[in-house]
């Protein structure tokens, strides 16, 4: 049970709510989460005024569908937008934005959507943002050196030889200087360090003369992100809004440069990177800061995801989220009180085919096609899932089996996505009629 009187305080106060995203950010390229090499001294920081997640996951394993799951609190087996192929919101679709403009709140994003083109129902402005700034679609978001970006859904102008995160970067303080008095909600969803590498400079690492330019490239855009966290957080301390201001921080996947996992260890003790449904694809690094609220210094084995956090936002502002979504409310864990048993998390990616995965409890599963065989891990013995256990197991892949079956419904938006779900069992079923 909820204590009902702390909740109203809660909602009383209606904390502003800052969520960061990274993009194509390993769980082990942050310092507070192993990394050796690259320097992320503010993200280090801000683990220690609060509380690290280490069972925190993605919405999926490439950016849209996890955004998707993100802004919606629907899992990718039965999310709108399900894969990258330019999937966009339809109009009666709630996002987290829509519920926190409905809760009192004035929104903000910044940075990469993803989920509506210029001009479609899923433009930013039409899925309860106030204010908008950035990249519309994933493949533009790679280009850095632009010619254009978009401002509340119209095409803006931008020089070349100006750097696009610097951009978004200015952007995010700037809403929060001009909303300040207000509750508000900004979704700063940063591209570094996705796309190309190709950041102005490589510092602090253009000395690091032993590292291959790639490598020194990407840790420039880690720490490049890393010192904008810290200048948002110094910004919230000189307006007083400290205390007032709930921060998380997390990436939409796994890591994708492969040279990077090799030096860097991007994925740390996680097998797999962008685009595998292996903890490594999946598994991100999550921070949450709300000074006298959240725990600081503490580290939670909580297990959650992108899509209860719309839920989880919902309670904290004092409403209630739509019926039926796949998220719950993990207010109580961010709040160090209780963790909450949560319901089988699910993945469905279309890239490679069609494939699987879902976690209860400590148990995991992964199938790479229909009529695959499902792979089955133990995570709490084998967080590297190296070693599959689905033969000495064979009750708990019945049990996974089936958690695979009812966690997805028809993707109809995309019936030749469809189309490779169900590829087998038509195969099958032509066989024996």
């Amino acid at each position: 049970m909820r204590n009902t009187r702390f909740l109203q305080v809660l909602a009383a106060e209606k904390p502003n709510i800052i969520f960061i995203l990274a993009d194509d950010l390993g769980y082990a390229d942050v310092g507070c989460y192993g990394q050796k090499l690259i320097q992320t001294p503010n993200l280090d920081e801000l683990a220690k005024q609060g509380t690290r997640f280490t069972q925190f996951y993605a919405g999926s394993t490439v950016c849209g569908p996890s955004r998707c799951a993100l802004m919606t609190g629907y899992h990718t087996g039965h999310a709108r937008v399900r894969g990258n192929a330019l999937g966009i919101l339809k109009s009666g679709d709630v996002t987290v934005g829509k519920i926190l403009q409905d809760a009192g709140y004035v929104t903000g994003l910044v940075g990469k959507w993803c989920l509506g083109r210029q001009g479609t129902s899923g433009e930013p402005m039409k899925q309860g943002f106030d204010y908008s700034f950035g990249y519309l679609d994933d493949c533009h978001a790679h280009n850095y050196w632009t010619d254009h970006l978009f401002r509340n859904g119209q095409r803006i102008a931008k020089a070349t030889n100006v750097y696009s995160h610097d951009l978004c970067a200015a952007e995010s303080l700037d809403f929060i200087r001009r909303e300040k008095e207000k509750p508000f909600f900004l979704y700063a969803a940063f591209t570094l360090p996705h796309g190309f590498l190709d950041p102005p400079n490589d510092d602090p690492y253009d000395k690091e003369n032993n590292w291959p330019l790639t490598n020194r490239k990407y840790a420039a855009m880690v720490t490049r992100l890393d010192k904008t966290v810290g200048e948002m957080m110094a910004l919230l301390d000189e307006l007083k809004l400290r205390e007032k201001t709930l921060v998380f921080f997390t990436s939409d996947h796994g890591p994708d440069y492969d040279v990077g996992n090799r030096l860097f260890q991007s994925n740390g003790p996680l097998r797999g990177i962008k685009r595998d449904l292996y903890e490594g694809g999946i598994r991100v690094p999550m921070i949450v800061r709300w000074p006298g609220k959240v725990p600081a210094g503490v580290t939670s084995d909580q297990i959650w995801a992108f899509w209860d956090f719309l839920p989880t936002t919902a309670e904290i502002a004092g409403t209630v989220p739509p019926k039926g979504i796949d998220g719950v409310s993990v207010l109580p864990a961010l709040l160090g009180k209780s963790n909450i048993e949560h319901s089988p998390l699910y993945w469905e990616f279309y890239e490679l085919g069609f494939e699987q995965a879902a976690r209860v409890g400590d148990w995991k599963a992964v199938r790479h096609a229909p009529g695959k065989a499902l792979e089955l891990y133990n995570l709490k013995n084998d967080l590297g899932e190296e070693e599959d256990v689905a033969a000495s197991n064979p009750e708990v892949v019945r049990k996974m089996e089936e958690s695979l079956r009812k966690a997805r419904s028809p993707y109809l938006d995309r019936p030749d996505f469809e189309a490779k779900a169900t590829a087998t069992d038509n195969a099958k079923a032509e066989q024996n009629p």
